[in-house]
């Protein structure tokens, strides 16, 4: 939480009901918040593991990439218990070929940045997704805007069928190039 791609951001309550049931159960949660600083209106990043009885079973995963806006530099980083930490090390040793580590070294200094920097990102992100999503809904699309996250999930449909080729994302998103130069990804 945030979703990629939706932007839905979980509230208290629906994390307090997936902890519940990891706790119930004796289940070890993996979380994804690499986006953890891009939440919008009043949404707030609750971190799982900050709930009560979570913290040693979550592990939660982030990433420079999505958190300094610097795609392609691969550089991530999990917390978790020292136990759960060190068998994430054990597989990660096999499945990385080479490291990134000047990059390393500048994202360990990123990361001393305070907290107006995350703040300013995430008010220049904001405006740029209010822009982009009042503009799809100009142009007709049915809009999902986001709570969080890069993206903007839209429904076609409201174009009709002879643009939105009967409501199929793949076949609207072949033509779109072609159409106006531009590229969507369908869902």
């Amino acid at each position: 939480t945030p979703h990629n791609p939706t932007g839905t951001v979980l509230t208290r309550e629906e994390l307090a009901a997936i902890a519940t049931i990891a706790i119930e159960r004796d289940l070890y949660v993996v979380t994804d918040e690499v986006y953890e600083h891009l939440v919008f209106d009043d949404h707030q990043h609750i971190p799982l593991a900050s709930l009560p009885g979570m913290r040693e079973r979550t592990v939660t995963i982030s990433s420079a990439g999505k958190t300094f806006s610097f795609t392609g530099w691969k550089v991530g980083w999990v917390t978790a218990p020292p136990d759960l930490l060190a068998a994430v090390r054990s597989a990660k040793q096999y499945l990385t070929f080479v490291a990134s580590g000047p990059f390393q070294h500048a994202i360990a200094e990123a990361l001393t940045l305070p907290d107006s920097y995350y703040a300013g990102l995430r008010d220049e992100l904001a405006v740029k997704r209010d822009l982009l999503a009042d503009g799809l809904a100009t142009a007709g699309f049915t809009v999902f805007r986001p709570a969080g996250t890069y993206f903007i999930t839209t429904d076609i449909r409201p174009l009709g069928p002879e643009i939105s080729a009967d409501g199929d994302g793949l076949a609207f998103c072949r033509g779109l190039p072609e159409r106006c130069g531009l590229v969507a990804v369908p869902n």
